[in-house]
Formats: C-alpha cells, structure tokens, sequence
C-alpha cells in the first residue's frame, strides 16, 4: 500500500477518534448533530457552554485553541422559503412555494428560534468543530461571552449582537460594529424589512444628512402568471432529427 493510499485510509479513523474524544469530553448533555462527511459538530445546553468551551480547548485530546468565526442564527422561518431553492430550475416557472397549506412549517418553540454557532479549530490535531448552543429566551436572546477562553471571539460576538440582537453575557465591550450610528433593530433578524425602516438622503436646504421613514415598498418577487413555455414542449425537447 503506497504512502497515500495509507494516509487516506488512516484520514477517516483520525476523525471519528476526534469526534469520539470530543463526544466523551462534552458528556451527556450535548448532542451530536447530522453534518456532511467529515464534519463535526455539537448541540450544548446554553448553561453548559463556558464549561464546554474549555473543555475543548484544554483536552489533550483536543486542544481547540482557535475560535475562528462566531455566527448568530435566526431560525424564524426556517424550513419557509418563497422558492425552492435546493430543486434545480428545470421545471420552469413552478418553482414558487405555495403558502398556508397543511404542510407550511410552524413556528420554532419557545427558546429554539435564536441559537449561536462557534465554529472551532484544533491547530494541534489539524481537526475543526462546531459548537451550537440556542439562546433560552426568544424576547431577550443571550449566551456567556466566550471572550475569556477565545479572545478572537470579541469582534465575532459583537457581530452578532448588531446583526441580530444575540447579547453575550460577561463580553467587555458589546457594542454595535457594522450598522451606523442610531441604528435601530436588527437586518439579519427574519423580521426585519428587507428595505430597512428608514432611508438617509443629504437635504441641500438644511445642509445636512437627514433619516426619513423608508419610501420602498417591500413586495416578494414570485411570478404571479405561470403560463406554458412552448421551449420545454415535451415533442419539442425529445424530438429526433432526421438526417
């Protein structure tokens, strides 16, 4: 067996044992989650992450130093969509979502619909980790600041915080970081108006930038006409030419 035949075999068994070693280290309160092959990753109790944070950090087994990017998720309207957009467009115009059938997905639980992913890396094991934990409280959504055993997580956490409200207990500066000055809500949010709630313009009269009530008014764009295309006639695309 040649040197990469050996190593592609030995690559497969070296994760599942880091994912063993970080199933164990965790304990019984986390949960492992479904990911694509080779994936690894982690559902934790909200009162449970600093303890698991630097659990995977110091392990031997291990050794998670890096927090290499903080996500906040808003599972509002998860499973919704005005398209499908995993079908390939092949079916033409029928791609719309009908709304309010029997099957439409309802509304996630109660302290299921703001969760924080961490996504984690193990320079030492050469080996990447997710950690998920939801935010128990949907009103007032918030988690431990893991600034204390990653301190890249700072810039990351506060990302969060702007985009979608997610409060970090204990961070030392949790303030907005990508919207303006008096920014009010949060864009990422599911509720949030794609236009926004307000629109700045520069008044030539006043001399100055004003904020007005946004002027846009939101629509979705879903073909409201769906109307036979002869080019995907099935006497057409399966046609034989002669020759």
């Amino acid at each position: 067996m040649s040197d990469s035949q050996t190593a592609a075999t030995a690559e497969p068994a070296a994760a599942d044992a880091f994912a063993a070693a970080a199933a164990a280290v965790l304990g019984a309160a986390a949960m492992a989650l479904e990911c694509r092959p080779g994936e690894i990753a982690f559902e934790v109790p909200a009162d449970g992450l600093l303890g698991a944070a630097r659990a995977l950090r110091d392990h031997p087994a291990l050794r998670v130093e890096m927090c290499m990017d903080v996500c906040g998720v808003d599972f509002l309207h998860y499973g919704q969509a005005e398209w499908k957009t995993n079908a390939a467009t092949a079916s033409g115009f029928s791609r719309g979502v009908a709304r309010g059938g029997a099957s439409e997905p309802d509304a996630p639980a109660a302290g299921r619909r703001f969760a924080v992913v961490y996504n984690l890396l193990s320079v030492v094991h050469n080996r990447r980790l997710r950690l998920r934990v939801y935010c128990a409280d949907d009103a007032q959504p918030m988690v431990d600041s893991v600034t204390g055993i990653w301190a890249s997580a700072n810039w990351f956490e506060r990302e969060a915080f702007d985009l979608y409200g997610i409060m970090f207990r204990g961070h030392p500066d949790l303030r907005r970081i990508l919207t303006d000055y008096g920014f009010i809500g949060h864009p990422f949010r599911k509720d949030f108006p794609l236009s926004g709630n307000v629109e700045v313009r520069y008044d030539p009269e006043k001399g100055r930038i004003v904020y007005e009530p946004v002027s846009i008014e939101p629509r979705t764009l879903v073909p409201k006409v769906i109307r036979h295309d002869n080019r995907y006639d099935p006497q057409l695309t399966n046609a034989k030419t002669n020759g």
